[in-house]
């Protein structure tokens, strides 16, 4: 009674009280998405793989040394250049890698990405910046030069604009091919989604380089949180400027009590270039939405405007705010479309349905609160999930849950020296097969991380930040160890049964509307068993969705039951093996209908008056 009166206060404490927050596009509730990380994707061109000088920190590495990393080789080999720099697999080289990934890369592979039955694709930034991974751009208007067919041609084209005035500003080679890519999609009814970085920009950003040389006299003077000048009058260089959460290289944009105008009006202006490319008042050329990183560290109020700004230019767009805690009211107040689900599915997940330190009721209890905390139609797009660029992949999460680490911390062998980097065994590739299908038949906006469906592994950034294992590819094994440990190589290749797993949930997904947009109910949750169930219900559809997270095949009654449940599909083995009902009898002579659960599995029933639809699964 005291959980169940908890559990209430909680509901009427984080209720949504309907104001202004918008309600998600119908395309967006339900979606599956899909994550690139575009640096290490696919190299589709090597004619443009980036140099020593485009890098960020080049003055740490030899130039004379340095070289593109091979796309197949061993993860944790070092090459001679990152060997000069010392001895440190992770402080020493491996940030400087390059692999070349790229725009043609992507385009290769729209259809393999159509073929898995995903909605949206959402994109880690290709705006130019130094690094790997382009949080810290150099400019907001054009995709970096690596990513395209002409990394020189376009840098001296770019280099004739005025960056500050959108009339003088051209579209590089680079520009144009995204455009292509994102034709692409939209011609096999897939979305593109870009990640935008509106809290700070790189120091080689084109503004921050005028304050730079010009100091007080800069038109951009205002941009930056500027904590000294320099004085001419010494032979020092006094500049100084606040950094993210102290980061130099990245330059946080003054935002006290609101971005400064000047910044608003380039955002806005970006903005509307990647949405409606030629400008014609047609969105459908343009991109579909944005995922804001870091998006509780930008002013309200700025966000409230922006959003209505995206849907001035397309009222279906969407916007996705990276927040890791709860947040609802941030949605709500933001008047973002929704956010990343982090506290809403991963965390909870992995907390109990992977490391089993949280007892599964209070797993039911914290998903529904947290789900209800927000609109109906937004609790559909919520982004479920379950890895990113920001955390280790959903494989080693697993391979590692015997370390009872909390989400996201200690997810390395830099932080945790027991931190296993091998590849997951059968039985922990059966678990990821039944989370992927919690995924898939869960309430929100299932998300796949590029190259999980095809079997990577890794611990946190940058070991989740691997070349992409494509059948085409050679890949090398894995058998050298970031702590110099003796290790068993792994082979590395691309895992066509997983492939084969993750279609087949996406299908069953897009087949039934009550996966997309149904009402969602916890049924029964039992520890000693280590077993959940839910259902599924929109209109007359119904289904049942039971998980066995133990190590033995479990019976799973079903409170309520009184009719018997045909199985349609299961994490592991074949539909046809999947055991049928029988009658559990419990010690005060209740009986219930049950279903016999095979371990480490997830199996989806429907009711019986639904005969008429074939019964489909995974034959492996």
């Amino acid at each position: 009674m005291i959980r169940s009166l908890g559990l209430a206060l909680l509901l009427l404490a984080t209720a949504y009280s309907p104001l202004a927050q918008p309600v998600p596009p119908d395309w967006a509730q339900g979606a599956v998405w899909y994550q690139i990380f575009p640096e290490r994707f696919r190299n589709g061109d090597p004619s443009n793989d980036p140099t020593w000088a485009s890098l960020d920190f080049n003055d740490r590495a030899d130039s004379s040394l340095w070289r593109p990393s091979p796309w197949t080789g061993d993860w944790y080999a070092r090459d001679a250049w990152e060997e000069d720099l010392g001895d440190d697999f992770y402080e020493d080289g491996v940030f400087f890698r390059r692999y070349g990934g790229d725009l043609q890369g992507v385009l290769e592979k729209v259809d393999y990405i159509a073929d898995l039955g995903v909605d949206v694709v959402y994109f880690n930034p290709v705006f130019h910046a130094a690094s790997l991974h382009k949080y810290d751009p150099t400019s907001f208007h054009h995709v970096d030069p690596y990513f395209g067919p002409d990394p020189d041609g376009d840098i001296a084209l770019a280099a004739g604009e005025d960056p500050g005035d959108p009339a003088t500003w051209v579209w590089t080679r680079a520009d144009s091919l995204f455009l292509d890519v994102v034709r692409a999609f939209h011609a096999r009814g897939v979305r593109v989604v870009l990640d935008g970085v509106f809290n700070h920009t790189g120091t080689r950003f084109w503004a921050f380089q005028d304050v730079r040389e010009n100091g007080r006299a800069s038109r951009y003077a205002d941009w930056y949180n500027v904590t000294a000048w320099d004085d001419p009058a010494t032979p020092q260089d006094e500049f100084d400027w606040e950094g993210w959460w102290g980061f130099k290289p990245l330059a946080v944009l003054a935002d006290e009590p609101d971005l400064r105008p000047g910044v608003r009006e380039h955002i806005f202006d970006i903005t509307r270039r990647w949405m409606d490319p030629d400008g014609d008042g047609d969105p459908s050329d343009g991109i579909d939405g944005w995922r804001l990183d870091v998006a509780d560290e930008v002013p309200a109020g700025f966000w409230r405007d922006w959003n209505a700004h995206v849907r001035s230019l397309n009222p279906e767009a969407v916007t996705v705010g990276e927040i890791w805690s709860p947040a609802a009211h941030f949605a709500k107040e933001t008047e973002f479309t929704t956010v990343m689900g982090y506290s809403a599915f991963a965390i909870p997940v992995e907390q109990s349905i992977l490391d089993g330190r949280v007892p599964l009721a209070t797993f039911a209890d914290t998903l529904t609160a947290r789900q209800r905390a927000y609109p109906e139609a937004t609790r559909h797009a919520i982004l479920t999930l379950m890895g990113s660029h920001d955390t280790e992949r959903l494989a080693s999460m697993i391979v590692n849950a015997p370390l009872g680490t909390h989400f996201d911390q200690g997810s390395n062998p830099r932080q945790d020296e027991r931190y296993a980097v091998r590849a997951p065994n059968a039985r922990e590739r059966e678990i990821q097969r039944m989370v992927v299908a919690l995924q898939m038949t869960a309430r929100g906006a299932p998300t796949i991380y590029y190259g999980d469906e095809a079997g990577i592994w890794g611990a946190d950034d940058p070991d989740d930040r691997k070349p992409f294992p494509w059948p085409d590819l050679d890949m090398a094994p894995e058998a050298t160890d970031p702590l110099g440990r003796a290790r068993t190589p792994d082979p590395v290749a691309f895992d066509s049964s997983l492939w084969r797993f993750h279609r087949e949930a996406i299908a069953l997904r897009n087949e039934w509307d009550v996966l997309r947009r149904g009402d969602q109910r916890f049924l029964t949750t039992d520890d000693s068993t280590g077993t959940l169930a839910f259902e599924r219900t929109l209109g007359t559809q119904r289904l049942i969705v039971a998980l066995n997270r133990s190590d033995a095949s479990q019976l799973i009654g079903i409170p309520g039951e009184t009719g018997p449940l045909v199985p349609i599909f299961a994490s592991r083995g074949a539909v046809r093996d999947i055991p049928a009902l029988v009658q559990v009898i419990y010690e005060d002579d209740r009986t219930e209908l049950g279903y016999r659960v095979p371990a480490r599995s997830l199996v989806v029933y429907r009711p019986v008056r639904d005969a008429d639809i074939r019964p489909r699964g995974l034959d492996e």
